[in-house]
């Protein structure tokens, strides 16, 4: 995968939404073992210091468990991580519907244009 960041927002923020998105796609799976901080931090190209925080921040949310000898896994909890993938995907819509509407289309509108789009694609 490429990192691209972007400067107006927090690299590890960035790393975290990344992540996230590895997670829901399935990239890693439940129980799986995550490279190290060294490793993930130098395909990232970050200071490994920054991936750290971004990691800390996916334990606390629940969606990376450490152990303490043996490094970070990906929970086991898949409810969780389709937690993350719904909201990823609401957010998602979300920045499309903005961007529909501020071409001067309506609510309702909308999903007729998405249902064409699909039909067509």
């Amino acid at each position: 995968m490429t990192w691209s960041f972007d400067d107006n927002l927090p690299i590890y923020l960035q790393i975290i939404r990344i992540l996230k998105y590895e997670l829901a796609r399935g990239k890693y799976q439940p129980g799986e073992k995550l490279p190290a901080v060294r490793e993930l931090a130098m395909t990232a190209g970050v200071n490994p210091n920054t991936m750290q925080k971004a990691l800390a921040e996916l334990e606390r949310d629940g969606l990376v468990k450490s152990q303490r000898t043996a490094g970070r896994f990906v929970t086991d909890n898949k409810e969780k991580i389709m937690e993350v993938a719904k909201t990823l995907a609401y957010d998602e819509i979300a920045r499309m519907v903005e961007n529909i509407s501020s071409l001067g289309y309506c609510k309702e509108e909308i999903p007729q244009l998405i249902e064409k789009y699909l039909d067509e694609h």
